[in-house]
C-alpha cells in the first residue's frame, strides 16, 4: 500500500492501550506512505521507528505550525494554521527556538529533578493517605494522577497550587478533542492573561521557584507568559494520563507488578513505550528531503505516528507485549531531536516514585468497573489516556 486517503484513528477493539491495528499493517508493509490529509494536501505518514526518528532528528524538517496540513479530521474548518504564540517554543525552528531551550534546559537537568525526589515522595505519600481516607472505591485520576504531577510543577514553576481550579479549566479547554477553535482560542487567552498576571507578580517579589529565575533573563513579559503557560499545560496534562493509563495496564497486567517493583527505572521506560501517550507529532518539510528511498517534497507535512514507531518490531523485540524486564532505552515517547521533551526527567521523577509506591500501598488495588467500562479519552485527542478510572481495594 502506497497511499491511504486518511490517517487510521481507531484502537483495536478490547485493546485500549494498542495503535490502531492499521499503523501496524501499514508499518509491516510500508512505514513511510502517502496520506490524503482532511484539507486536501497529499503529504506523508511514517509509522517505523527508523523514519520517525529519522525526520526529529532532521532540522530540514519544521515544527512551525503554519507550514503544516493538520492530519485529524475537523482542523480543516480553521483553514491555514496560525503560527506559534509567543513563547510557545515548540511551534518554532532554530534560531528562535534555540534561543527559548537554552534559558530552560538549565531549570530541567537531571540532577535538579532527582533532587525534587524527596518532594515527588511526600506529595505522593499525601494523596496516598488522603485515598486510604477516602476509599476503598474512587476515582484514581482525580484522587492521585492529576494532583501529584499537578501539585510538582506548580511548585517547580511557583504557580499557587490554590488556583488550580482556575488554570486547570483552561488547560482542559486547550487540550479538549472536540472543542471548536474559538474556544480553544479563549482558553489559551485566558491562560496567558492568569500566567501575565503570575509574571507580573514574580518580577515584584521573586520567589525560590523557575518563573522568578527566569525574570532574570531577557524574556519579556509576554514571552515570560507564554513559556509558563507551555509548561504548565504540558506538566498538568502528559504526566497525569501517564501515572494514569499506567495503572490502568499494570490491573490489566498484574504479573508485570513484581518488575515494577525491582526495577522502577526500567520499567518506566517500558511504560513510556507502550504506552507512548503522545500519540502523533507532525513536521513539514523546509526543502526537499530523500527519507527512506521516497522524496518529500518541500512543502509536504509528514505527520508521525509516535505509539507505532516505539511498537516497532525492527527495534523493540515482541512489541506488543508489555515486559517491565526490557530494556526500552532509546524509545521515542518523549520525541527526539531539538524538540525532545523538555520535562522528561521531571515526569520520569513522578512515575518512578508514585507508581511503584500506588502499588506498593494498596496491594489489592484493582478496577471497580469492568476494563470495558473504563472511560477513554478520544483516539483523536492529542495526548492519549482516561477520563476517569475507578479503583477499589479490600
Amino acid at each position: 500500500m502506497s497511499h491511504i486517503d486518511d490517517l487510521p484513528l481507531a484502537r483495536p477493539q478490547g485493546c485500549p492501550f494498542d495503535p490502531p491495528s492499521e499503523l501496524g499493517r501499514l508499518q509491516a508493509e510500508n512505514p513511510l506512505v502517502r496520506m490524503t490529509y482532511p484539507d486536501g494536501h497529499v503529504g506523508w505518514l511514517a509509522t517505523g521507528y527508523a523514519e520517525v526518528r529519522a525526520v526529529l532528528a532532521d532540522q530540514r524538517f519544521s515544527s512551525r505550525y503554519e507550514l503544516m496540513h493538520h492530519p485529524l479530521p475537523g482542523m480543516e474548518e480553521i483553514g491555514e494554521l496560525p503560527p506559534a504564540p509567543v513563547g510557545d517554543m515548540i511551534g518554532l525552528d532554530a534560531p528562535e527556538h534555540t534561543r527559548y531551550r537554552r534559558l530552560l534546559v538549565g531549570k530541567f537537568t537531571v540532577r535538579r529533578m532527582r533532587q525534587l525526589s524527596e518532594q515527588v515522595e511526600r506529595v505522593t505519600a499525601e494523596h496516598l493517605d488522603a485515598m486510604r481516607r477516602k476509599g476503598p472505591e474512587l476515582d484514581l485520576v482525580a484522587e492521585f494522577a492529576h494532583p501529584v504531577p499537578a501539585v510538582m510543577i506548580c511548585e517547580l514553576l511557583g504557580v499557587p497550587y490554590s488556583d488550580r481550579d482556575t488554570f486547570q479549566g483552561y488547560v482542559t479547554a486547550l487540550f479538549a478533542a472536540d472543542g471548536p477553535p474559538a474556544e480553544k482560542f479563549a482558553a489559551y487567552q485566558n491562560l496567558q492573561e492568569y500566567m501575565g498576571r503570575l509574571v507580573s507578580a514574580k518580577r515584584a517579589d521573586p520567589t525560590d521557584d523557575v518563573l522568578s529565575e527566569l525574570t532574570t533573563s531577557d524574556l519579556n513579559d509576554e514571552e515570560l507568559a507564554g513559556v509558563g503557560g507551555v509548561l504548565l499545560a504540558a506538566g498538568l496534562d502528559t504526566t497525569a494520563n501517564m501515572i494514569a493509563l499506567g495503572a490502568f495496564a499494570l490491573l490489566r497486567h498484574p504479573e508485570q507488578i513484581a518488575g515494577l517493583h525491582a526495577d522502577p527505572d526500567k520499567a518506566v521506560e517500558e511504560l513510556l513505550r507502550y504506552l507512548t501517550v503522545a500519540n502523533l507529532n507532525i513536521r513539514a518539510a523546509r526543502e526537499d528531503v530523500e527519507l527512506g528511498g521516497q522524496l518529500i517534497k518541500a512543502g509536504s507535512t509528514v505527520t508521525l505516528a509516535m505509539h507505532t514507531a516505539n511498537r516497532d518490531p525492527l527495534r523493540f523485540a515482541d512489541p506488543d507485549a508489555l515486559d517491565l524486564s526490557r530494556d526500552a532505552v532509546g524509545h521515542l515517547a518523549f520525541g527526539h531531536g531539538i524538540h525532545q521533551c523538555l520535562g522528561q526527567q521531571l515526569a520520569r521523577v513522578e512515575m518512578r516514585v508514585a507508581i511503584p509506591e500506588l502499588f506498593k500501598q494498596f496491594p489489592t488495588l484493582r478496577l471497580a468497573v469492568a476494563p470495558e467500562e473504563v472511560p477513554l479519552r478520544p483516539v483523536h485527542q492529542s495526548i492519549y489516556g482516561v477520563h476517569r478510572l475507578p479503583v477499589t481495594w479490600s
